[in-house]
């Protein structure tokens, strides 16, 4: 563990540190440069697998700092490829098929097709699509009925203790733990001085709002999120250049800010 850490950024991936179409990150490049050279810890909070994020955060160089996987529901340690899971996702997809009939087939999870159509969903090559299917704690899908139907299929699915999840493309279930919750038991362990988040969709909200700084990372592909608690007095920021390229810009403004250069 990392001591006298000056700042720990969290950060969603698609449509915030990695652009929603062609998966890059490229443009946030120099903004990682900098915070790698003032020591600043980055921790990937996402919905995407271990073993997605585990590549990707070696990818960043990335590999000192914990992630947060799954929507939250679990963390991936620092300098590890595995966490310990597989018989809570089990239990999630017991759960979802005992739902009625007429909402179990409103809802396309991962689990219910083939890696070529995780693939079509999301827009990943087969082998990350694969890597997507590779699920220790949650289960992400479509949604594909209405707005009344899906609080039902919430509702009953509450009985079982489990809760739903609307990120940017795909309503996630799983047994509770959720983005900030692990956000806050990063920052009790590593005792930062300064924090922030950024991401572009509804389940980045609490993390945003949680952070020192939060910055809603614009994504013309989505409905722009709400207000936030702390917008007003300028906790949280907006940007106007969307991905990687907005998030740079932010980062950077915000190191400035906080005169960490």
């Amino acid at each position: 563990m990392k001591s006298n850490t000056q700042l720990i950024v969290f950060t969603d991936l698609d449509g915030t540190l990695i652009d929603h179409e062609t998966y890059r990150w490229d443009a946030a490049q120099p903004a990682l440069t900098v915070l790698n050279q003032i020591s600043a810890g980055v921790v990937l909070a996402s919905s995407k697998t271990t073993p997605e994020i585990a590549t990707l955060r070696t990818s960043l160089g990335l590999d000192d700092w914990p992630a947060i996987v799954e929507n939250g529901a679990g963390i991936l340690p620092p300098n590890e490829t595995a966490t310990p899971g597989g018989a809570s996702y089990a239990a999630v997809r017991e759960a979802l098929n005992r739902a009625p009939e007429d909402l179990r087939g409103l809802f396309r999870g991962f689990g219910d097709v083939t890696t070529t159509q995780v693939a079509e969903m999301t827009g990943l090559s087969q082998t990350d699509a694969a890597l997507a299917q590779q699920r220790a704690f949650s289960e992400p899908g479509q949604w594909l009925g209405t707005d009344v139907q899906k609080v039902a299929f919430v509702d009953h699915l509450k009985k079982d203790g489990i809760i739903a999840q609307q990120g940017g493309r795909f309503l996630t279930l799983s047994f509770g733990g959720n983005k900030v919750d692990q956000m806050r038991t990063i920052i009790d362990a590593y005792k930062p001085q300064h924090t922030i988040a950024l991401g572009d969709a509804p389940n980045d909200i609490q993390m945003l709002e949680n952070a020192d700084y939060g910055v809603v990372v614009a994504n013309p592909n989505r409905a722009p999120l709400p207000p936030l608690s702390g917008e007003e007095a300028g906790q949280i920021i907006r940007t106007v250049s969307a991905g990687p390229t907005g998030w740079a810009e932010a980062v950077l403004s915000l190191l400035h800010k906080l005169e960490l250069h």
